[in-house]
């Protein structure tokens, strides 16, 4: 089998996650001890403990499933249970993690650049009112009609007929509303929970502040096959991948397309997504029921 792994994006987080591969696993729990001394604040008891309110908030959020993420990808290593791996990638923030499993760099500078593109992007969230919402059913064109309608972007492509748009919170609040009729083959149109409009030009703050931060980080190139959210497509040449982080947080997550392009161009025929909550095991499913596809959240899934 060709495996790929997948590693979870902001939303996948939930309260309790990491603390059973804390208390299994001596590696796991070191990471998240060197993350709290990297960090300066206590990781462990936000993941563990939360409450929700504090573990939604990115800055927060963003290293919390970064290490839960990577330290998923050292247990299994360990295990030996990915020995045919051959491709990695992320949604959104787990775009990061992937990279740090791939050695483009370790996992303490990804753990900083976390932290950073978290706090940059709570900044931007606090300077703006921003919202998202997610369209289930429609094709693309029409959805991309509503943003221009309303000028807003799509800020995910996740899977066939799942969608998600961002921007200014009253004209997102005015396209979920005309989108509601149903006239264009919508079937549900939702406002999600989250704190800004992720993936849109109200990030632009935190785009140009992120690039004066990476630029001086050294990157090397991935040692598994890696697919960009920003084209979907394969990258390879390490500045091409710093360029492509900047970009990615004003840009679309064209996750869909990462995955077909992963099955067809490398052969994949196999997911195991790497954090909480099953998020991207049900976008998988729903873009290709044909390939098998696990979540590792928690030690005992492991086993399984």
């Amino acid at each position: 089998m060709t495996k790929c792994l997948l590693f979870s994006g902001q939303g996948a987080q939930n309260v309790g996650m990491g603390e059973s591969l804390c208390k299994n696993s001596e590696l796991v729990n070191n990471y998240y001890e060197l993350a709290n001394s990297i960090l300066g604040w206590d990781l462990k008891e936000a993941s563990f403990n939360g409450p929700t309110e504090l573990l939604t908030e990115t800055k927060i959020c963003q290293p919390a499933l970064y290490v839960h993420g990577f330290s998923i990808y050292k247990l299994m290593e360990e295990m030996n249970l990915i020995n045919d791996v051959s491709c990695v990638f992320g949604l959104s923030l787990g775009e990061l993690t992937s990279l740090a499993a791939s050695g483009v760099y370790d996992f303490e500078t990804g753990l900083k650049l976390v932290a950073e593109r978290g706090r940059l992007m709570q900044e931007a969230c606090d300077e703006s009112e921003g919202a998202m919402a997610s369209i289930i059913g429609g094709e693309p064109s029409a959805v991309e009609d509503l943003c221009k309608r309303f000028d807003i972007q799509i800020a995910n492509f996740n899977c066939p007929g799942q969608i998600v748009i961002s921007g200014d919170k009253r004209k997102v609040m005015d396209a979920v509303e005309i989108a509601k009729d149903k006239s264009n083959g919508f079937k549900l149109v939702r406002l999600l929970n989250v704190a800004g409009a992720y993936h849109s030009r109200l990030m632009n703050s935190a785009k140009e502040s992120f690039s004066k931060y990476i630029g001086s980080f050294e990157f090397k190139k991935p040692k598994y096959k890696f697919f960009t959210n920003v084209s979907g497509n394969q990258l390879q040449d390490p500045q091409a991948i710093k360029d492509a982080l900047v970009e990615q947080i004003v840009s679309s997550v064209r996750f869909q397309d990462c995955i077909v392009n992963s099955i067809n161009k490398v052969g994949v025929d196999s997911f195991i997504e790497c954090g909480p909550s099953k998020v991207l095991l049900g976008l998988v499913r729903r873009t290709d029921k044909s390939i098998d596809v696990k979540s590792i959240s928690e030690f005992e899934d492991l086993s399984s």
